[in-house]
């Protein structure tokens, strides 16, 4: 199945959190849109390996995706080397997306960072004839470079590039994102430790996030990325907004 859209998250509900109000807006466009999870999230202080993959499939369908896979990469241990790398371009040469969205450069968590050059490394590499990927059955894939990689804003402020409205979806993304049971909104203990995202104030941080991108283009909601390279347009109506 080719992609329009891949979304790379190094743990499931990083998309969720930082872009899945656009996923969600290319789907209503009539696109077809994917998510890959690189590592199960394992090292997480609450939940489980196991538990936080039925809530990405959870969270899957709440977005209505096309596809969800897991590249089983080490938590926190991961590297951006060519063993990883070729996982990564092995998926991308799978599904051919013209874009590619993936984790922050620079974050809180220090996999975001390190996942955000592993999966841009990859997307330049992919296009790369001369390495050879295998698919499914062993037949050797295509090279194929996506035209754009973007990196959606994780925990810190970055100033994006550009920004999506995402008005209409917020309230979906929302529920996607609650979709992880163990790791948001935890009124009670589940037995586990609170953590740095599991309180109702995480969430009201990540509304006024979107509410504040909003402000910026005279929309309720938008979410913010950021461009590895200059935009081109072919016509300033591309600029225009419908503000009422």
């Amino acid at each position: 199945m080719k992609l329009d859209i891949l979304a790379f998250g190094v743990h499931p509900d990083d998309v969720e959190l930082g872009c899945a109000g656009t996923l969600l807006a290319a789907k209503a466009e009539g696109k077809k849109v994917g998510v890959i999870d690189l590592t199960g999230g394992e090292l997480g202080t609450r939940g489980t390996k196991e538990t936080r993959s039925i809530e990405a499939a959870n969270a899957a369908k709440v977005m209505g995706l096309d596809i969800r896979e897991n590249l089983g990469m080490a938590d926190g241990f991961f590297q951006n080397d060519e063993a990883h790398q070729r996982l990564v371009i092995t998926a991308i040469r799978k599904y051919q997306p013209e874009i590619v969205l993936c984790n922050a450069p620079e974050d809180r968590h220090p996999d975001h960072g390190r996942s955000a050059k592993l999966v841009s490394d990859a997307a330049f590499l992919s296009g790369l004839r001369k390495i050879i990927t295998k698919d499914a059955q062993g037949q050797d894939q295509e090279a194929w470079r996506p035209k754009y990689v973007f990196h959606y804003i994780q925990d810190r402020f970055i100033q994006p590039s550009f920004v999506v409205d995402i008005s209409a979806y917020y309230e979906q993304k929302l529920e996607a994102i609650l979709a992880y049971t163990t790791q948001f909104n935890a009124v009670d203990d589940q037995g586990e430790p609170q953590t740095y995202i599991s309180s109702p104030q995480f969430l009201d941080s990540v509304r006024a996030r979107a509410l504040m991108l909003g402000k910026r283009i005279g929309v309720q909601y938008a979410e913010g990325f950021i461009s590895e390279k200059v935009l081109g347009i072919g016509s300033f109506d591309a600029f225009i907004q419908n503000v009422t």
